[in-house]
């Protein structure tokens, strides 16, 4: 619930300052001049690019977020049973052990959206975050019905 929280008081910060610099961009459009109004261009394609980078954000989020839901109610969600250190970060070896086991089950199971959520999850934990977002992002299409390209 604390990282819902946080992501909607982040999101609605960021809505605040794309407002914000939208409407500077827009008092520098009508003042008229070459300049002004160059420059009040390019201040709106930044809370363009905002906008398009928080919505699909968010869509990526609420996603993982069902296919978590859904695997919790078959009883597939994989268990937070990591040690930790006194920090309250998970223990680097025993992530790399568990994540070795999600490897080799994606391996087994390529088409398999449930491997691929667990490899997610097992990525995060040792702290590899793009390569988690990028078995997120497989997780997804699969459970979808979307063929996505391997490279």
């Amino acid at each position: 619930m604390r990282a819902k929280l946080s992501y909607a008081v982040t999101a609605a910060v960021l809505v605040f300052y794309f407002v914000l610099v939208g409407s500077r961009g827009v008092m520098l459009i009508r003042s008229g001049t070459v300049i002004t109004v160059t420059f009040g261009v390019a201040v709106l394609i930044l809370p363009v690019i905002g906008v398009w980078f928080l919505w699909k954000n968010t869509q990526f989020v609420r996603r993982a977020n069902a296919l978590a839901a859904e695997l919790d109610s078959e009883g597939g969600l994989p268990v937070d049973d990591l040690p930790r250190t006194p920090a309250g970060r998970i223990d680097r070896d025993a992530a790399d052990e568990v994540f070795a086991r999600r490897k080799a089950e994606t391996e087994a199971a390529p088409e398999d959206w449930r491997s691929w959520f667990r490899l997610a999850v097992a990525y995060h934990d040792a702290r590899d975050t793009p390569r988690a977002r990028k078995a997120m992002q497989r997780a997804i299409s699969l459970h979808d019905g979307r063929r996505i390209e391997t490279a």
